[in-house]
């Protein structure tokens, strides 16, 4: 089924910053998120709020529908935020997050704390763990990946070294032919001599690859040899086959000229000229690539010790979807089941075809229950829905939960739950672009570190136009590189970013990271790339322009941001 990104989510904004103080004075914020996530923390209320400036605390299990409304009812009489039209000129929400409300004529409004829950349902949500706090503790759910496995070259591909790869011999491991011609010695002329195996008619084969010469090379003597042969003792040289004549003598033999003379080492690529046995080639920590399959084997190994690739289950939910074919009669085709595991693969990791599950609570207790994955990935289910079976479920199986909800829009009911120790799930929104913003948000962390990868260089590249901002939330918005002759390589917000569209992310390099309030155009922002443009977006085409915004225009109608900034 269909998450809401409104209806049924955890309340508005997170009710004290970050790194402020906990009810107790201090304390470790991953502690704290995971008591906000559970809900064993108070909510707290701005400082001079009034005498009804209390906490409040929201139990994982406990009853209550406020979830639903806070956003709306919290002091300031904000209205909801509603990310399937996130900028309409009518929103109320949006209009005061500009500079010019006059309900801040100092600058942005700030965040509304919500107001404590107070009608019955089936649980309180507790408040949204800030962005890049849920990717931080999802990044620290696990303290590590499991004991590295050593396997034959071939299954190490992609994967991540548990130990530096050290060369076992010296590359080359002999003086090497770089180019066909001659081996010589000395300085030329050279009489060019048989090889003491050639036949005793035609053209001598000389030295081959694979063939050690069987004669140290005399002075003032030359023998034909292929690229990548041993060179004999005695040579100085290799002179190129296009650079070489052979003239035949008169008085028998032959002798061999060249228009310039042959400098010592000249086309020989001299042993351990890549490196020496011992060499640190790689460190551990590295990505298995083929080319590193290859640097492997000429260094000598026949097997790497390399942790595993993690194993994820993807579980698609929902009786309204279909698998083929048109939509119809109220159905929708499944966008995620084909998405999510080609994803996943390129992250590497292990994923099975997705299943899809219908809207039973049973037969996701089952399906979770039975599954052995070090992480299961679900698709919608995430809210308080008739038919969101996911909280209740892992209430049943005793889970851990470490997120729930996440101030970010599009996937602000996402969430990160322990099944068991090492074993985790992820609840994706079910809109589409919710559920790739769930994805980079907390799939991505926990995976790459069960993977023993690194992070990837944090990057930032400037806007090549305004993006409106949520007045709480982060926002993921998708974006193209361009280049632009003032900022270089920029990142161009692209259309067609609803949280139940495809179309925007399909054409996207990358999700960029909105602050609150939005961002202006020539502002660097945090860039979430996609695994399959990082490689490519240095060599980005701008003659390619899938459905920008027009270039150096704002991104938003100018009536629902209150004009260009």
């Amino acid at each position: 089924m269909t998450d809401g990104e409104f209806g049924g989510e955890a309340g508005g904004a997170v009710g004290r910053p970050w790194g402020g103080p906990s009810a107790e004075g201090g304390g470790d914020p991953f502690d704290d998120a995971l008591a906000l996530a559970n809900g064993t923390a108070p909510r707290w209320v701005r400082p001079g709020a009034g005498p009804e400036a209390t906490t409040v605390t929201t139990p994982y299990a406990a009853g209550g529908a406020a979830a639903a409304t806070s956003s709306a009812t919290g002091s300031g009489g904000d209205a909801p935020y509603t990310p399937d039209d996130p900028f309409s000129p009518d929103d109320p929400a949006a209009a005061r997050s500009g500079p010019s409300s006059p309900s801040s004529p100092s600058g942005p409004s700030r965040p509304v704390d919500p107001a404590p829950p107070t009608g019955p349902g089936p649980r309180t949500a507790p408040a949204a763990v800030p962005w890049h706090t849920a990717r931080a503790l999802a990044e620290r759910a696990v303290p590590g990946p499991p004991a590295p496995e050593t396997s034959v070259l071939g299954e190490a591909l992609g994967r991540t070294l548990a130990a530096p790869l050290t060369a076992l011999t010296d590359l080359p491991s002999f003086d090497t032919s770089a180019m066909d011609g001659w081996a010589v010695s000395g300085p030329g002329p050279w009489r060019l001599d048989r090889p003491a195996d050639a036949p005793e008619t035609g053209l001598p084969s000389g030295i081959l690859a694979g063939h050690a010469p069987a004669e140290a090379l005399l002075d003032g003597h030359a023998i034909p040899i292929a690229t990548g042969a041993r060179v004999p003792s005695g040579a100085t040289a290799v002179l190129r086959s296009e650079h070489g004549e052979v003239r035949e003598l008169s008085a028998g033999g032959r002798r061999l000229y060249a228009p310039r003379p042959a400098p010592p080492g000249q086309d020989i690529r001299p042993r351990g000229q890549e490196c020496r046995r011992g060499d640190q080639l790689l460190p551990a920590g590295a990505l298995v690539t083929p080319a590193v399959l290859g640097l492997a084997a000429a260094a000598g190994y026949d097997e790497l010790t390399a942790y595993r690739r993690p194993r994820a289950e993807v579980f698609v939910l929902g009786d309204e979807l279909l698998d083929h074919g048109l939509p119809h009669e109220g159905r929708i085709r499944d966008a995620l089941g084909p998405m999510l595991a080609p994803w996943l693969h390129s992250l590497g990791i292990e994923a099975a075809p997705p299943r899809h599950l219908a809207d039973e609570a049973d037969t996701l207790y089952a399906a979770l229950a039975g599954s052995t994955a070090d992480v299961v990935i679900t698709t919608g289910g995430t809210a308080s829905g008739p038919v969101d079976h996911v909280h209740p479920t892992l209430r049943r199986l005793g889970a851990e939960v470490l997120v729930d909800g996440v101030a970010v829009r599009p996937g602000h009911p996402m969430l990160l739950a322990r099944l068991a120790p090492r074993r985790h799930l992820v609840g994706l929104p079910g809109n589409p672009l919710a559920a790739v913003s769930g994805l980079l948000t907390l799939a991505e962390p926990l995976l790459r570190t069960l993977a023993a990868r690194r992070p990837a260089a944090p990057y930032r590249t400037p806007l090549a136009a305004a993006v409106a901002g949520h007045p709480r939330d982060t926002r993921l918005v998708p974006v193209a590189y361009r280049d632009d002759e003032r900022h270089g390589l920029t990142a161009v917000p692209l259309r067609f970013h609803g949280p139940a569209m495809l179309r925007g992310i399909a054409s996207a390099d990358a999700l960029a990271v909105v602050p609150p309030g939005g961002a202006e155009r020539g502002t660097e922002l945090e860039l979430l790339e996609f695994p399959w443009s990082a490689s490519w977006s240095a060599s980005w085409s701008a003659g390619w322009t899938p459905g920008w915004a027009a270039p150096g225009g704002p991104y938003e109608p100018p009536e629902a941001t209150g004009g260009r900034a």
